[in-house]
C-alpha cells in the first residue's frame, strides 16, 4: 500500500489540518475557500467569446491555440453561456463545431469542458458501463468523491440523458457485493458533518475490525456501511484506531480479507476519504508512469477538478512524486493536447 506510506510520510494528516482555516470570509458570512486551478473570466462577454470561437473554427486550418485560451479560461458556467450564444449566432451547436474541427484528444478535452459537471460525470459513467468490460475504477472514482447532491444530479441528468436509471445500470452491468456497495454510494447518504464523534470512531473501527479480521469470513456490509455513509473526517479518526486495535492499516485489512473488484472498491473508497487530492494525484501519476500515457485518465481528473480541488491535487502530486504535475505533463503528452492540459493545471 505505496499510497497510504507516502500519506503517511509526506501529506499532512487531518489532525495536523485541524487549526487550519478551511473558510473564508465573504461580507461577514464564511465560506469554502476555493481550491479550483480554474476561475471565472473577468469581464466576461458570451457574444464576444462565441465571436472569436466561431473565427477559430472557421478560419482555414483551424486556430486551436485561441480555442484553447478561451475554454480554458473560461469558468463551465461562462462556457455554458458562450454555447447557448454560439448556436444562436453560428446557428450549430458549438460541441459539433468543435467535433467536425479538432482531432484526437485535444477534441476529447474540449467536448468534455462544455459538459455540465453532472452531465460530464454522467457521461463518464455511462462510458463505464456501455462497452464490453465495466470500467469499475471509474464507477468508485466518480461515486466516492462527489457530495449528495451532486450524485442527486448526477441520477438526474442520467435519466434524462439515456432514458435509463443509473442504479437499474449498475445492476445490470456489475454484481455481489460491489454491486451493493455501488448502490449504497448512489443513495448519497454520506454525513457532511465536520464534527468528529471520537466515540462513534471507536466503535466503528471496533465494528469492521470483527466483521474482518476476527471473523470467520469477510461481513462486507459492514465495511459498505461505515465506508459509504461517514464524513471524511470521522473516517478518518476511524481508520487511526483501527490501526491501534489491529496489527494492521485498514487498507492491508481489506487486501487480506477480499479479493477482486469489492476489494479494489472499498481500498479506493478508503483513499478517497482519507485524502481525496492524494487520491487523484495518485490516479495522475499511475496514468503516465512507465510506457503509454492513459489520456482518459488525465482527461477525466483534469476536467472535473478543475473547479473544485485542482490546487491541492497540485501540491499533493509534488509531495507524494518530487515532481510537478506540469512537469509530468509536458513529458509525456505533445501539442495543442499539452497545451489545454497545463491551462487547466492553471499558472506555475
Amino acid at each position: 500500500m505505496a499510497f497510504f506510506k507516502k500519506l503517511i510520510r509526506n501529506i499532512k494528516n487531518r489532525d495536523d489540518d485541524d487549526d487550519d482555516d478551511d473558510t473564508v470570509t465573504v461580507r461577514g458570512v464564511k465560506k469554502p475557500k476555493y481550491y479550483g486551478t480554474v476561475v471565472p473570466y473577468p469581464d466576461f462577454n458570451a457574444s464576444s467569446d462565441a465571436s472569436v470561437l466561431e473565427d477559430a473554427i472557421k478560419t482555414k486550418g483551424v486556430d486551436e491555440d485561441v480555442i484553447i485560451s478561451v475554454l480554458a479560461k473560461r469558468s463551465n458556467d461562462q462556457r455554458q453561456k458562450i454555447k447557448v450564444v454560439y448556436e444562436t449566432s453560428a446557428g450549430e451547436k458549438l460541441g459539433e463545431a468543435l467535433k467536425s474541427s479538432l482531432r484526437s484528444d485535444l477534441e476529447d478535452v474540449s467536448l468534455a469542458l462544455l459538459m455540465t459537471p453532472a452531465m460530464f460525470d454522467a457521461h463518464l459513467l455511462r462510458k463505464a458501463t456501455k462497452h464490453w468490460g465495466t470500467n469499475e475504477k471509474v464507477l468508485v472514482e466518480v461515486l466516492a468523491t462527489r457530495t449528495n447532491e451532486q450524485i442527486e444530479e448526477i441520477k438526474r441528468v442520467f435519466k434524462e440523458e439515456y432514458n435509463v436509471e443509473l442504479e437499474e445500470v449498475i445492476k445490470d452491468e456489475t454484481s455481489g457485493d460491489f454491486t451493493k456497495a455501488l448502490l449504497a454510494m448512489l443513495e448519497a447518504k454520506r454525513s457532511v458533518s465536520t464534527d468528529v464523534n471520537m466515540d462513534l470512531a471507536v466503535k466503528d473501527a471496533e465494528a469492521l475490525f470483527e466483521a474482518g479480521e476476527n471473523h470467520s469470513g469477510t461481513d462486507v456490509s459492514a465495511f459498505i456501511d461505515i465506508l459509504t455513509t461517514r464524513s471524511g473526517p470521522q473516517l478518518s479518526k476511524t481508520f487511526q484506531h483501527y490501526k491501534i486495535i489491529s496489527d494492521n492499516s485498514l487498507p492491508v485489512a481489506l487486501g487480506l480479507e477480499l479479493k477482486g473488484d469489492i476489494e479494489d472498491c472499498l481500498v479506493d473508497t478508503v483513499k478517497a476519504c482519507w485524502n481525496t487530492p492524494a487520491f487523484f494525484a495518485e490516479r495522475l501519476h499511475e496514468a503516465m508512469k512507465g510506457h503509454g500515457t492513459c489520456e482518459e485518465t488525465l482527461i477525466r481528473i483534469l476536467v472535473s477538478r478543475s473547479e473544485v480541488d485542482l490546487k491541492k491535487i497540485l501540491v499533493q502530486y509534488r509531495l507524494m512524486y518530487d515532481v510537478s504535475l506540469q512537469d509530468d505533463i509536458v513529458r509525456d503528452t505533445e501539442g495543442h493536447y499539452r497545451d489545454i492540459l497545463l491551462a487547466l493545471c492553471g499558472p506555475i
